[in-house]
Protein backbone atom coordinates (compact mmCIF):
# COMPACT_ATOMS: atom_id res chain seq x y z
CA UNK A 1 0.00 0.00 0.00
CA UNK A 2 1.71 3.53 -1.24
CA UNK A 3 1.67 6.38 1.32
CA UNK A 4 -1.25 8.54 1.15
CA UNK A 5 0.25 11.74 2.02
CA UNK A 6 3.09 13.74 1.52
CA UNK A 7 6.72 13.65 1.74
CA UNK A 8 8.66 16.52 4.12
CA UNK A 9 11.77 17.85 3.37
CA UNK A 10 15.02 16.89 5.22
CA UNK A 11 15.49 20.24 7.00
CA UNK A 12 12.02 20.15 8.28
CA UNK A 13 12.52 16.29 9.54
CA UNK A 14 15.89 17.74 11.11
CA UNK A 15 14.31 20.65 13.08
CA UNK A 16 11.61 18.75 14.57
CA UNK A 17 13.62 15.62 15.49
CA UNK A 18 16.20 17.65 17.17
CA UNK A 19 13.35 19.90 18.98
CA UNK A 20 11.81 16.44 20.03
CA UNK A 21 15.30 14.66 20.99
CA UNK A 22 16.01 18.01 23.10
CA UNK A 23 13.04 17.63 24.61
CA UNK A 24 13.05 13.79 25.95
CA UNK A 25 16.64 14.62 26.83
CA UNK A 26 15.83 17.05 29.60
CA UNK A 27 13.42 15.16 30.56
CA UNK A 28 15.32 11.93 30.99
CA UNK A 29 17.98 13.62 32.61
CA UNK A 30 15.62 15.29 35.45
CA UNK A 31 15.06 11.54 36.00
CA UNK A 32 18.48 10.49 36.16
CA UNK A 33 17.64 8.14 32.83
CA UNK A 34 19.26 8.11 29.83
CA UNK A 35 18.21 9.66 26.52
CA UNK A 36 18.87 8.10 22.74
CA UNK A 37 17.30 7.88 19.72
CA UNK A 38 17.47 8.54 15.77
CA UNK A 39 15.59 8.01 12.53
CA UNK A 40 13.29 5.53 12.08
CA UNK A 41 12.21 2.46 14.02
CA UNK A 42 13.44 2.05 17.79
CA UNK A 43 11.43 -1.10 18.76
CA UNK A 44 8.90 -2.84 15.95
CA UNK A 45 6.88 -5.41 17.97
CA UNK A 46 3.94 -7.38 17.86
CA UNK A 47 0.52 -5.03 17.39
CA UNK A 48 -2.58 -5.88 19.43
CA UNK A 49 -6.40 -6.41 17.68
CA UNK A 50 -5.48 -7.81 14.30
CA UNK A 51 -6.46 -11.35 12.91
CA UNK A 52 -4.22 -13.25 10.19
CA UNK A 53 -5.53 -14.36 7.56
CA UNK A 54 -5.03 -17.92 5.27
CA UNK A 55 -3.39 -15.89 2.27
CA UNK A 56 -0.86 -14.88 4.85
CA UNK A 57 -2.62 -11.46 4.81
CA UNK A 58 -3.51 -10.00 8.26
CA UNK A 59 -7.07 -7.93 9.54
CA UNK A 60 -6.24 -5.53 11.67
CA UNK A 61 -9.38 -4.67 14.13
CA UNK A 62 -8.14 -1.46 15.47
CA UNK A 63 -9.55 1.19 13.82
CA UNK A 64 -13.10 1.07 11.42
CA UNK A 65 -10.99 0.78 8.21
CA UNK A 66 -9.96 -3.05 9.49
CA UNK A 67 -7.12 -2.50 6.55
CA UNK A 68 -6.56 -5.94 4.80
CA UNK A 69 -2.38 -6.08 4.94
CA UNK A 70 -0.75 -8.60 2.48
CA UNK A 71 2.76 -9.65 3.51
CA UNK A 72 5.47 -7.04 3.57
CA UNK A 73 2.98 -3.88 3.19
CA UNK A 74 1.13 -1.42 6.28
CA UNK A 75 -2.24 -0.63 6.62
CA UNK A 76 -3.46 2.56 5.84
CA UNK A 77 -1.89 4.17 9.28
CA UNK A 78 1.72 3.55 7.89
CA UNK A 79 2.74 2.60 10.79
CA UNK A 80 1.45 -0.81 11.27
CA UNK A 81 3.48 -3.85 9.13
CA UNK A 82 2.73 -7.36 8.33
CA UNK A 83 6.18 -9.25 8.43
CA UNK A 84 5.82 -12.81 7.28
CA UNK A 85 2.36 -12.56 8.70
CA UNK A 86 2.69 -11.00 12.03
CA UNK A 87 1.60 -7.64 12.46
CA UNK A 88 3.60 -5.08 13.81
CA UNK A 89 3.63 -1.66 15.49
CA UNK A 90 6.59 0.53 14.40
CA UNK A 91 5.83 3.13 16.97
CA UNK A 92 6.44 1.40 19.89
CA UNK A 93 8.67 3.47 22.41
CA UNK A 94 9.11 5.34 19.51
CA UNK A 95 8.06 9.32 20.06
CA UNK A 96 8.78 11.89 17.65
CA UNK A 97 7.74 14.67 19.32
CA UNK A 98 7.75 14.86 23.51
CA UNK A 99 6.92 18.22 25.49
CA UNK A 100 5.16 19.86 28.71
CA UNK A 101 2.13 21.53 28.20
CA UNK A 102 -0.32 23.65 29.88
CA UNK A 103 -3.63 21.05 29.96
CA UNK A 104 -5.22 23.61 28.64
CA UNK A 105 -3.63 23.19 25.83
CA UNK A 106 -4.98 19.41 24.72
CA UNK A 107 -7.63 21.62 25.47
CA UNK A 108 -9.07 20.23 28.43
CA UNK A 109 -11.30 23.34 30.38
CA UNK A 110 -12.80 21.52 32.68
CA UNK A 111 -9.92 19.35 34.00
CA UNK A 112 -7.42 19.83 36.44
CA UNK A 113 -6.97 23.71 35.05
CA UNK A 114 -3.72 25.09 35.50
CA UNK A 115 -1.89 21.46 35.84
CA UNK A 116 1.20 20.57 33.45
CA UNK A 117 0.78 17.42 31.23
CA UNK A 118 3.70 15.54 29.32
CA UNK A 119 2.52 15.63 25.89
CA UNK A 120 3.68 12.60 23.44
CA UNK A 121 3.17 11.71 19.85
CA UNK A 122 4.59 9.42 17.32
CA UNK A 123 4.05 9.75 13.92
CA UNK A 124 1.60 8.71 11.50
CA UNK A 125 -2.47 9.03 11.48
CA UNK A 126 -5.41 6.83 10.69
CA UNK A 127 -7.24 9.96 9.04
CA UNK A 128 -5.80 12.56 6.73
CA UNK A 129 -7.53 15.77 6.76
CA UNK A 130 -7.06 18.30 4.88
CA UNK A 131 -6.73 20.92 7.45
CA UNK A 132 -4.07 19.16 9.85
CA UNK A 133 -2.84 21.25 12.32
CA UNK A 134 0.23 18.82 12.58
CA UNK A 135 0.27 17.61 9.23
CA UNK A 136 4.62 17.50 9.50
CA UNK A 137 4.71 14.30 11.94
CA UNK A 138 0.66 13.05 10.97
CA UNK A 139 1.44 12.57 7.47
CA UNK A 140 5.14 10.89 7.52
CA UNK A 141 6.61 8.02 7.82
CA UNK A 142 7.97 6.90 11.51
CA UNK A 143 11.79 6.40 9.71
CA UNK A 144 11.56 9.81 7.97
CA UNK A 145 11.48 11.46 11.47
CA UNK A 146 13.99 11.32 14.02
CA UNK A 147 12.29 9.70 17.08
CA UNK A 148 13.74 8.96 20.60
CA UNK A 149 13.81 5.46 22.79
CA UNK A 150 11.69 5.99 25.45
CA UNK A 151 9.96 3.10 27.02
CA UNK A 152 6.76 3.36 29.00
CA UNK A 153 8.38 3.32 32.07
CA UNK A 154 11.15 6.05 30.95
CA UNK A 155 8.28 7.78 29.79
CA UNK A 156 6.50 7.60 33.66
CA UNK A 157 9.69 8.68 35.40
CA UNK A 158 9.98 11.67 33.60
CA UNK A 159 6.54 12.90 33.56
CA UNK A 160 6.80 11.79 37.75
CA UNK A 161 9.81 13.90 37.44
CA UNK A 162 9.16 17.05 35.40
CA UNK A 163 5.67 17.42 38.41
CA UNK A 164 3.24 16.92 35.73
CA UNK A 165 -0.45 15.97 37.37
CA UNK A 166 -0.96 13.62 34.06
CA UNK A 167 0.58 12.34 30.47
CA UNK A 168 -1.27 13.36 27.25
CA UNK A 169 -1.56 11.59 24.15
CA UNK A 170 -1.78 13.90 21.72
CA UNK A 171 -0.61 15.57 18.52
CA UNK A 172 -1.15 13.28 16.14
CA UNK A 173 -3.26 10.31 16.04
CA UNK A 174 -3.32 8.19 19.82
CA UNK A 175 -4.65 5.21 18.62
CA UNK A 176 -2.28 4.46 15.98
CA UNK A 177 0.19 3.57 18.94
CA UNK A 178 -2.22 2.23 20.56
CA UNK A 179 -0.01 -0.47 22.64
CA UNK A 180 2.32 2.57 23.72
CA UNK A 181 -0.25 4.16 25.06
CA UNK A 182 -1.95 1.67 26.56
CA UNK A 183 1.21 -0.17 28.74
CA UNK A 184 2.10 3.41 29.46
CA UNK A 185 -1.17 4.18 30.49
CA UNK A 186 -1.56 1.34 32.82
CA UNK A 187 2.05 1.97 34.34
CA UNK A 188 1.34 5.61 35.00
CA UNK A 189 -2.39 5.11 36.62
CA UNK A 190 -0.37 3.02 39.24
CA UNK A 191 2.25 6.07 39.85
CA UNK A 192 -0.89 7.96 40.26
CA UNK A 193 -0.57 9.84 36.96
CA UNK A 194 -3.84 10.92 35.07
CA UNK A 195 -4.00 9.72 31.60
CA UNK A 196 -5.55 11.89 29.02
CA UNK A 197 -6.40 11.30 25.40
CA UNK A 198 -7.41 13.85 22.32
CA UNK A 199 -8.39 12.07 19.23
CA UNK A 200 -10.21 11.76 15.92
CA UNK A 201 -12.38 9.12 18.04
CA UNK A 202 -11.93 6.53 15.22
CA UNK A 203 -11.14 3.33 16.94
CA UNK A 204 -13.11 0.23 17.25
CA UNK A 205 -15.32 -0.62 20.32
CA UNK A 206 -13.02 -3.31 21.87
CA UNK A 207 -10.18 -1.44 21.78
CA UNK A 208 -11.49 1.54 23.08
CA UNK A 209 -12.82 -0.16 26.41
CA UNK A 210 -10.26 -1.28 27.13
CA UNK A 211 -8.17 1.78 26.65
CA UNK A 212 -11.04 3.48 29.03
CA UNK A 213 -9.80 1.01 32.00
CA UNK A 214 -6.67 3.38 32.64
CA UNK A 215 -8.09 6.91 30.61
CA UNK A 216 -9.14 9.33 32.86
CA UNK A 217 -10.27 12.34 30.11
CA UNK A 218 -10.63 13.12 26.64
CA UNK A 219 -10.76 15.08 23.93
CA UNK A 220 -12.51 14.19 20.69
CA UNK A 221 -12.81 16.03 17.71
CA UNK A 222 -16.06 15.96 15.71
CA UNK A 223 -14.73 17.56 12.83
CA UNK A 224 -18.18 18.24 10.90
CA UNK A 225 -21.98 16.47 11.27
CA UNK A 226 -22.10 14.64 7.86
CA UNK A 227 -20.79 11.81 6.17
CA UNK A 228 -20.12 13.64 2.71
CA UNK A 229 -17.96 16.13 5.42
CA UNK A 230 -15.85 13.77 7.28
CA UNK A 231 -15.17 11.32 3.39
CA UNK A 232 -14.28 14.95 1.93
CA UNK A 233 -12.07 15.99 4.34
CA UNK A 234 -10.60 13.73 6.20
CA UNK A 235 -10.91 10.58 4.13
CA UNK A 236 -13.02 8.90 6.95
CA UNK A 237 -16.66 8.58 8.04
CA UNK A 238 -19.02 10.19 10.79
CA UNK A 239 -20.85 7.76 12.88
CA UNK A 240 -17.69 5.76 14.72
CA UNK A 241 -17.11 8.88 16.10
CA UNK A 242 -20.08 9.72 17.48
CA UNK A 243 -20.34 5.77 18.72
CA UNK A 244 -16.77 6.54 20.56
CA UNK A 245 -18.41 9.44 22.11
CA UNK A 246 -21.23 7.85 23.49
CA UNK A 247 -18.99 5.21 24.85
CA UNK A 248 -16.48 7.56 26.60
CA UNK A 249 -19.59 8.80 28.03
CA UNK A 250 -21.18 5.24 29.11
CA UNK A 251 -17.06 4.20 30.80
CA UNK A 252 -17.15 7.54 32.80
CA UNK A 253 -14.37 9.47 31.16
CA UNK A 254 -14.12 12.89 31.61
CA UNK A 255 -14.95 14.26 27.68
CA UNK A 256 -14.75 17.42 26.29
CA UNK A 257 -15.06 18.16 22.21
CA UNK A 258 -13.22 20.08 19.84
CA UNK A 259 -14.85 21.35 16.17
CA UNK A 260 -12.87 23.19 13.91
CA UNK A 261 -14.31 25.44 12.12
CA UNK A 262 -13.21 25.71 8.28
CA UNK A 263 -14.75 28.55 6.24
CA UNK A 264 -17.37 27.77 4.00
CA UNK A 265 -17.08 23.51 4.79
CA UNK A 266 -18.49 22.92 8.37
CA UNK A 267 -19.75 26.29 9.34
CA UNK A 268 -23.15 26.14 8.07
CA UNK A 269 -26.16 27.19 10.82
CA UNK A 270 -28.00 23.80 10.16
CA UNK A 271 -25.27 21.56 10.59
CA UNK A 272 -23.94 23.15 13.64
CA UNK A 273 -26.93 23.30 15.08
CA UNK A 274 -27.90 19.35 14.47
CA UNK A 275 -24.56 18.64 16.17
CA UNK A 276 -25.07 19.97 19.03
CA UNK A 277 -28.61 18.87 19.38
CA UNK A 278 -27.03 15.42 18.63
CA UNK A 279 -24.42 16.59 21.57
CA UNK A 280 -27.27 17.52 23.99
CA UNK A 281 -29.49 14.34 22.99
CA UNK A 282 -26.71 11.73 23.69
CA UNK A 283 -23.98 13.10 25.91
CA UNK A 284 -25.88 15.54 27.95
CA UNK A 285 -25.79 19.51 28.34
CA UNK A 286 -22.96 19.50 30.45
CA UNK A 287 -20.31 18.16 28.33
CA UNK A 288 -17.47 21.34 27.10
CA UNK A 289 -17.59 21.92 23.46
CA UNK A 290 -14.62 24.47 22.16
CA UNK A 291 -15.30 25.70 18.58
CA UNK A 292 -11.61 26.54 17.12
CA UNK A 293 -10.71 28.88 15.00
CA UNK A 294 -9.05 27.52 11.54
CA UNK A 295 -5.62 28.59 10.41
CA UNK A 296 -4.39 27.91 6.93
CA UNK A 297 -2.36 24.41 7.06
CA UNK A 298 -1.34 21.48 5.12
CA UNK A 299 -3.78 21.12 1.70
CA UNK A 300 -6.29 24.10 3.03
CA UNK A 301 -3.65 26.94 2.42
CA UNK A 302 -5.80 29.05 0.19
CA UNK A 303 -8.97 29.32 2.92
CA UNK A 304 -8.82 32.45 5.13
CA UNK A 305 -8.61 31.95 8.99
CA UNK A 306 -12.12 31.56 10.65
CA UNK A 307 -14.21 35.07 10.78
CA UNK A 308 -14.52 35.47 14.61
CA UNK A 309 -18.33 35.97 14.27
CA UNK A 310 -19.03 32.95 12.32
CA UNK A 311 -17.16 31.01 16.04
CA UNK A 312 -19.64 33.42 17.66
CA UNK A 313 -22.85 32.26 15.71
CA UNK A 314 -21.63 28.83 16.58
CA UNK A 315 -21.51 29.73 20.00
CA UNK A 316 -24.41 31.28 19.83
CA UNK A 317 -26.72 28.06 18.20
CA UNK A 318 -24.52 25.53 20.85
CA UNK A 319 -25.94 27.51 23.37
CA UNK A 320 -29.77 28.07 21.84
CA UNK A 321 -29.20 24.09 21.74
CA UNK A 322 -28.67 23.65 25.00
CA UNK A 323 -25.03 23.31 25.54
CA UNK A 324 -24.29 24.65 29.13
CA UNK A 325 -20.18 25.39 28.23
CA UNK A 326 -19.22 26.26 25.19
CA UNK A 327 -15.91 27.69 24.05
CA UNK A 328 -13.83 29.77 21.77
CA UNK A 329 -10.26 28.34 20.87
CA UNK A 330 -7.84 29.93 18.90
CA UNK A 331 -8.90 33.69 19.92
CA UNK A 332 -7.09 34.61 23.05
CA UNK A 333 -8.72 36.85 25.00
CA UNK A 334 -12.56 36.64 23.47
CA UNK A 335 -15.11 36.10 26.23
CA UNK A 336 -15.80 32.64 25.42
CA UNK A 337 -12.49 31.51 26.41
CA UNK A 338 -13.52 31.48 30.04
CA UNK A 339 -16.00 29.34 32.05
CA UNK A 340 -19.47 31.07 33.37
CA UNK A 341 -22.05 29.97 35.56
CA UNK A 342 -24.70 28.30 33.44
CA UNK A 343 -27.31 29.51 36.22
CA UNK A 344 -25.91 32.95 37.50
CA UNK A 345 -23.32 34.20 34.80
CA UNK A 346 -21.06 34.56 36.62
CA UNK A 347 -17.62 33.86 35.46
CA UNK A 348 -15.83 31.24 37.38
CA UNK A 349 -12.43 30.57 35.54
CA UNK A 350 -10.69 33.42 33.96
CA UNK A 351 -8.53 32.55 30.42
CA UNK A 352 -6.55 34.49 28.10
CA UNK A 353 -4.44 31.74 26.31
CA UNK A 354 -2.94 29.72 28.39
CA UNK A 355 -3.28 32.09 31.13
CA UNK A 356 -5.93 31.10 33.53
CA UNK A 357 -7.09 31.84 37.04
CA UNK A 358 -9.49 29.70 38.09
CA UNK A 359 -10.18 31.21 41.49
CA UNK A 360 -13.78 31.78 40.72
CA UNK A 361 -14.56 28.25 41.26
CA UNK A 362 -15.10 27.15 44.64
CA UNK A 363 -14.80 23.57 45.11
CA UNK A 364 -16.37 23.10 41.70
CA UNK A 365 -19.36 25.06 42.35
CA UNK A 366 -20.40 28.22 41.49
CA UNK A 367 -19.76 30.85 45.05
CA UNK A 368 -22.93 33.05 44.02
CA UNK A 369 -25.52 30.90 43.55
CA UNK A 370 -23.91 26.82 44.70
CA UNK A 371 -24.68 25.42 40.93
CA UNK A 372 -22.09 22.24 40.64
CA UNK A 373 -19.78 22.91 37.55
CA UNK A 374 -19.71 19.51 36.09
CA UNK A 375 -15.67 19.09 35.68
CA UNK A 376 -12.72 16.94 37.51
CA UNK A 377 -11.34 19.49 40.04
Amino acid sequence: MGHRGIRIGATTVLIAGALAVLAVGLAGLASGGRSGGGQGFVEPREALYWDRLEDGSVRCALCPRRCVVAPGERGYCEVRENRDGTYYTLTYGNPCAVHIDPIEKKPFYHFLPTTRSFSIATAGCNLECKFCQNWHISQALPEELYNESLTPEELVEAAIASGCESIAYTYSEPTIFYEYMIDTARLARARGLRNVYHSNGFINEEPLRELCKYLDAANIDLKGFSEDYYADMSDAWLEPVLRTLRILREEGVHVEITTLVVPGWNDDPEMISAMCEWIYENLGADVPLHFSRFHPQYKLRDLPPTPVERLETAHSLAREAGLKFVFIGNVPGHRANSTYCPECSRRLIYRIGYSVDPSGLDSGACPACGTEIEGVW
